[in-house]
């Protein structure tokens, strides 16, 4: 076999090497170290060597939130859990020093060591069938060998001859030596292929250990993070994309005067409830201002801000107050990326009280210093701020909304808000600071207790502050912004193997048609390149869109995608066209990652020329990328202030220095980022822009360098040139395509006709005839001119169309120079998930949308959206709720997809929950615009997936993915061929059971379950002295009554009072009737309840106390001691099947005692239904069901929906199956009502063998069932 070891920094996550360990960490990883290596005793046992071990790990590391001990035979494990009962995640086999003949070598790997490793794994892996073990080490303390369980997954899971090996020893019972030596040490001898894992010997770090001089301890950094949780147990850590330091995140939340409450089954961020409102926050404080400045009032439209004035203060505020929070963030930023330029030079440091005393100098800062060149500031700030450079962004520009408004320099500087009770920020004692602080002071003192030097290098952080990761303000944002509208932040590893699969399909594209190549992968591609600059060139112009662009987060990870592309294909080149050979690029948590050939990340020096070079290189490649290939959309404005925000931080990440002052400028990058409705276009993509060019003195070619223009604009006075050139050709076009519009060509024609009808002079005077018979031409074209002009005022003010967004001539970059719409090579995202139902405007997308159906998602018109923006050929990708592959009103969607897409790809997240605090269901889907090739390739993930394997994610993808799967309108199931045989099969042995005479019905709904249903007790005292009252009396069942094959019967009875009864017996007729209307007379409400509580003394006296609640009741009969009407009660009395409708297993059973199934439970009547019982218990309907039939998704749980239900395949038996089945079934009944306890299992396995044989199924289809259902 072929051996690779690794070092440590090699072995680690790229993104966690980025990771600072603070100074506190590292002294007590010194300390424990070597307190470890100084209790080596070479006379004392293995055993005592194993605790060394094992009391460093929990005492350096895992103590507080993992358990490490003994596991069966195993030497020591480290479990994903705080206890035992959670799973292996680390199998550690330690041995004492001195045992070097057990022990692994660097030159030998076939020891009984190695073998011990592969026994301990195959039994948690084959045996426990555990998925979650992450790593297994071998040491001896001083050497340490880490393999990645990928590894020993390869060689030994995936193996079938040696699982086959291996249980037939556990199964003998034979001692572990002889699985050693004849089953492990041949089997790894034969093995030919790499085996990877990490090596170190600890002894190569005494002099570090021992030196006083903490300038050696970065060495010890990879070796503190190769133990650590986060590499052995593949959690996430600080820097990580997907990780939300909740601290920062609420002393954040709390500083602008919002907060976090639960609503259901997600978390929304809103304003603080009145009386908890702090007048200093940056919210309140923007409100008050907003309100006795009366600046609503003058806003020209204030009902774009809410339905009401608070509404409108509220929303205002907020936009302003994040304006002002993304500008303090990125100068936040801004100032860490300059101190690690310069060392951690304190003079570097300008955003604390000291310098900015309050607003209006806050102000100063944003408008004076950064937006104006350093010979243009005024003597007042040159001095105070010197060293910050001119950035020359939109950033720094006043907004609309605070032109329209007001500046932060109006907010009141006095102000203070208390301290949050869980806030970072310490006195000198050390302890958390409370009382009452200045706004503007609490929040510098609250930003500098964390590091922002998102791209720092491996080193120490001497000062014990938290790294707030760039991406994470993303999370952030995504969060406060999404507080009303169905946003969700995308995890990093999604949109990482989103944007890697999607853009690196379209590179192929784009390569295949500008050069006539047929490249179907990366390393056809790659061979083929020859001119890294036409190379560079055909990247350059691939354009991605988001329409629903959120924080930015696929924009971002698509930009670093593009870098990694280029570097993979090794095109990558500084602005002379030298290579960046001797370095590697990648992408890691979604972080863009560069290390130099011996694993070091690099680290941008002014002083270094090479240095210089390469961030020089990365500064512009990204520019070039943001300019010419990204672009996104969204509703709502603060969406698109974070999404600029993100990309310019990207920017900033690669600042250099032009000179010894002077940093190179950021571009006008928010033309590329716009707002508006994706959805709503008041233009479609084919209206002709022809005449506006023939008539327009601009050209399609002028647009764009306008454009290009602005981006990179000289001084404020260009950019706004810019700016008026921009909309004045936009207003051409608009103005253009509304003329030729067939409404406004129809009206001039028919305003010509009405004008010549009324001037021109006629040669004759025109006869009585002729005069009625203009009247009626003059009255109709009169009629139909004002019927159109109606028409068309009415589109112009619309609602739907206040934030229309015209894809028509928005974006230069995908108009060709005929200013036709051409399209963009990627549409990719997370559109936003709600019921179209949710909002009525939107009813009036149906004639626009073909996949709109009232009762669909608004995912499913950005799914047809995406087809309309493509190029030809080109690719969407889009994670979106997995509901439309199973539910009803899918069935428009799936549709659309098989008759106008071609879909390449599907990923099923199944019952896994992908976004934080939403309970919804996910998966991706990738859709070509071409025919459909009937090539679609995809994937369900296991459930409980996500228990932190998303680092092999695209492995995991790679693995699994099943391929070409078959899909029509109908549910789509992800299934592979042999699965998909059985459901053919069935369907051909079967008839669904909505085809059945079978009624399914639902339980009686009293609409007061405590006045209604009754326990024994009560039951009898009704009775004792009224028997007449059990007619009334019936026993119920609830859903959690309800069993497999019995009911646990609570007695519990329900007061079947039915609608009618009061008035009937009045008049004579007693007996029990439902009927929906009172056909049969009518009664005053006092006599009525004066007869009945002198019929029936006793109920009236239990029913009396839930009067008042009765009454309130809509499901009441005539009066509200009777229950609703129910036409089909007297199906209650005959043989039934009783089911719940969610449950986590079947559990059918058969009544015939007459059970009145409460409203949460179900039922069915008809025929055969013993038989019917025995086939929904069996497991071979249960994966029917399960498998291609239930739509939507409940995480752990079944869902019999009748709708579901009725169209399971069941085979219609003859009188002897029939008998047959319903024997056993007897045989169950009769066992559970002897005891519930008792056993059925021998039972239940014959009925599975009969319905097996029903379905003809084969030894290898059984198989795949009884492995699929416990």
């Amino acid at each position: 076999m072929e051996i690779r070891i690794l070092k440590p920094r090699k072995a680690l996550n790229k993104a966690f090497l980025k990771v600072k360990p603070n100074r506190t960490e590292i002294e007590h990883f010194k300390t424990n170290l070597s307190s470890l290596l100084d209790k080596i005793n070479d006379n004392e046992t293995e055993e005592f060597h194993k605790n060394l071990v094992s009391d460093f790990l929990k005492d350096t590391y895992y103590k507080q939130n993992h358990f490490i001990n003994t596991k069966g035979r195993n030497d020591l494990v480290i479990h994903n859990g705080q206890d035992a009962n959670s799973t292996v995640g680390v199998i550690i086999e330690a041995k004492k020093p001195i045992n070097k003949s057990e022990m692994i070598t660097t030159t030998k790997l076939n020891t009984k060591a190695f073998q011990e490793l592969v026994l301990y794994y195959m039994r948690e892996r084959i045996t426990y069938k555990n998925l979650e073990i992450k790593h297994l080490i071998a040491t001896n303390i001083n050497e340490w060998f880490i393999f990645d369980e990928h590894i020993f997954e390869r060689h030994f899971a995936h193996n079938k001859s040696f699982v086959k090996q291996f249980e037939n020893f556990e199964a003998s019972k034979k001692t572990t030596d002889v699985f050693y030596k004849e089953i492990a040490e041949p089997f790894i001898d034969s093995i030919i292929s790499e085996i990877e894992y990490t090596y170190f010997n600890i002894q190569d770090y005494q002099k570090t250990l021992r030196n006083a001089d903490k300038t050696d301890d970065n060495s010890l950094i990879a070796l503190f993070k190769i133990l650590s949780p986060e590499h052995l147990l593949k959690l996430p850590f600080a820097n990580d994309s997907n990780s939300l330091d909740k601290r920062f995140y609420s002393e954040l939340l709390h500083i602008i005067g919002l907060t976090e409450t639960k609503d259901g089954s997600k978390k929304i961020i809103e304003r603080n409830k009145a009386g908890e409102r702090n007048t200093g926050s940056l919210l309140e404080n923007a409100i008050i201002q907003l309100d006795s400045l009366d600046k609503i009032s003058h806003l020209e439209k204030p009902n774009h801000f809410g339905k009401n004035k608070e509404e409108q203060l509220f929303n205002i505020a907020l936009e302003l107050s994040i304006t002002w929070i993304n500008r303090i963030l990125f100068l936040k930023l801004l100032e860490a990326q300059l101190g690690s330029y310069h060392k951690d030079d304190k003079s570097y440091e300008f955003l604390k009280i000291e310098k900015i005393k309050d607003y209006d100098a806050l102000n100063s800062l944003f408008f004076q210093v950064l937006a104006k060149r350093q010979e243009e500031r005024n003597e007042d700030v040159k001095n105070c701020f010197s060293k910050i450079p001119y950035l020359n962004s939109s950033l720094f520009e006043p907004t609309k909304i605070e032109q329209a408004t007001f500046f932060i320099s109006q907010l009141n500087d006095d102000k203070t808000i208390p301290i949050c009770a869980s806030t970072v920020l310490k006195d000198e004692t050390g302890k958390k600071c409370n009382g009452h602080m200045n706004t503007l002071a609490y929040l510098f003192a609250f930003l500098n207790a964390y590091d922002f030097a998102s791209e720092g290098s491996e080193e120490i952080q001497e000062e014990n502050k938290t790294l707030i990761n760039a991406s994470v303000l993303g999370l952030i944002f995504e969060k406060i912004n999404g507080y009303k509208d169905g946003s969700f932040f995308t995890p990093g590893f999604i949109t990482m193997y989103m944007c890697r699969e999607t853009i690196r399909n379209a590179v192929i594209q784009k390569f295949n048609k500008s050069k006539g190549w047929n490249c179907h992968d990366f390393n056809s591609l790659y061979d083929k390149i020859e001119n890294r600059n036409e190379a560079n060139n055909i990247i350059n112009q691939i354009k991605i869109c988001d329409p629903a662009v959120g924080s930015g987060h696929f924009l971002v990870s698509a930009l670093n995608e593009i870098i990694a592309i280029k570097s993979d294909l090794k095109i990558l080149q500084d602005r002379e066209g030298r290579r960046l050979k001797e370095y590697h690029v990648e992408v890691v948590n979604d972080e863009l990652i560069i290390t130099d050939e011996d694993g070091k990340l690099f680290e941008y020096n002014p002083t270094n020329k090479e240095s210089r070079r390469i961030q020089e290189c990365l500064f512009h490649e990204k520019q070039t990328i943001i300019e010419n290939c990204l672009f996104g959309v969204d509703l709502n404005p603060n969406s698109v202030k974070i999404c600029r925000l993100r990309l310019w931080i990207e920017l900033l990440k690669n600042a250099y220095y032009k000179n010894e002052t002077e940093l190179e400028t950021l571009p006008n990058i928010d033309i590329n980022i716009k707002c508006g409705n994706s959805l709503i276009s008041r233009f479609s993509l084919d209206s002709d822009l022809r005449q506006a060019l023939k008539k327009s003195k601009w050209n399609i070619d002028s647009y764009r360098i306008a454009v290009a223009t602005y981006r990179n604009a000289e001084n404020k006075e260009q950019k706004r040139e810019m700016e008026r050139l921009i909309a004045t050709i936009k207003s051409d076009f608009r103005s253009e395509i509304s003329s030729n519009d067939p409404k406004v060509i129809r009206l001039k024609k028919l305003q010509g006709e009405l004008i010549k009808m009324t001037t021109q002079g006629q040669l004759f005077e025109l006869s009585a005839d002729e005069k009625e018979d203009w009247k009626i031409k003059m009255t109709k074209l009169t009629s139909e001119i004002q019927k159109l002009e109606a028409q068309i005022e009415e589109i112009k003010n619309n609602k739907i169309y206040e934030n229309a967004f015209e894809w028509r001539f928005e974006f230069p970059e995908v108009l060709d120079d005929n200013g036709d719409f051409v399209g963009f090579d990627v549409v990719i995202g997370n559109p936003p998930y709600y019921s179209l139902s949710a909002d009525s405007i939107l009813s009036q997308l149906a004639d626009k949308y073909t996949t709109y159906t009232s009762t669909g998602d608004i995912y499913a018109l950005f799914i047809e959206l995406s087809q309309q923006l493509l190029a030809k050929h080109a690719i969407a990708t889009f994670i979106i709720s997995n509901k439309w592959m199973r539910a009803n009103y899918g069935q428009v969607l799936r549709k659309y997809i098989i008759e106008n897409t071609n879909p390449v790809e599907l990923i099923d997240f199944g019952q896994n929950l992908l976004f934080e605090n939403a309970i919804v269901h996910t998966c991706i889907i990738s859709l070509l615009k071409q025919k459909n090739q009937q090539a679609l390739k995809g994937i369900r993930l296991p459930d409980n997936y996500f228990n932190n394997n998303n680092i092999h994610f695209n492995n995991y993808i790679k693995a699994h993915t099943i391929y070409p799967l078959t899909v029509d309108e109908g549910i789509w199931n992800i299934v592979k061929p042999s699965i998909e045989r059985i459901k053919i099969k069935a369907e051909k042995s079967g008839k669904i059971i909505k085809d059945w005479k079978i009624n399914f019905r639902r339980g009686l709904l009293t609409g007061l379950n405590e006045a209604f249903i009754i326990d024994d007790k009560t039951k009898e005292r009704i009775i004792a002295d009224e028997a007449n009252n059990q007619k009334f009396i019936k026993p119920i069942l609830r859903g959690r009554d309800t069993r497999k094959y019995y009911a646990d019967f609570k007695n519990l009875w329900i007061l079947n009072i039915p609608k009618g009864y009061t008035i009937k017996t009045n008049q004579g007729d007693d007996s029990i009737v439902m009927e929906p209307v009172p056909r049969y007379g009518f009664m005053e409400f006092d006599q009525a309840w004066a007869f009945f509580s002198h019929m029936h003394k006793d109920v009236a006296m239990h029913l009396l106390p839930f009067k008042e609640k009765a009454e309130k009741r809509e499901d009441q009969g005539d009066f509200w001691w009777e229950l609703r009407a129910c036409s089909y009660i007297a199906e209650f009395e005959k043989p039934k099947i009783i089911f719940s409708e969610i449950v986590s297993e079947p559990q059918f059973f058969y009544d015939e005692e007459g059970y009145y199934p409460e409203a949460t439970v179900f039922f069915m009547s008809g025929e055969k239904l013993k038989y019917l019982t025995a086939l929904l218990n069996s497991k071979c309907v249960t994966f029917l069901f399960k498998t291609f039939y239930m739509g939507g998704e409940l995480v752990g749980k079944i869902r019999y929906k009748k709708a579901f239900l009725e169209q399971v395949p069941i085979p219609y038996p003859t009188e002897s199956q029939e008998m047959e089945v319903s024997t056993l079934v007897d045989a169950i009944i009769s066992q559970k009502e002897q005891s519930p306890y008792s056993d059925i299992s021998k039972l239940e396995k014959q009925i599975d063998q009969l319905v097996y044989k029903l379905y003809d199924l084969t030894e290898e289809e059984i198989g795949i069932i009884e492995n699929s259902v416990k």
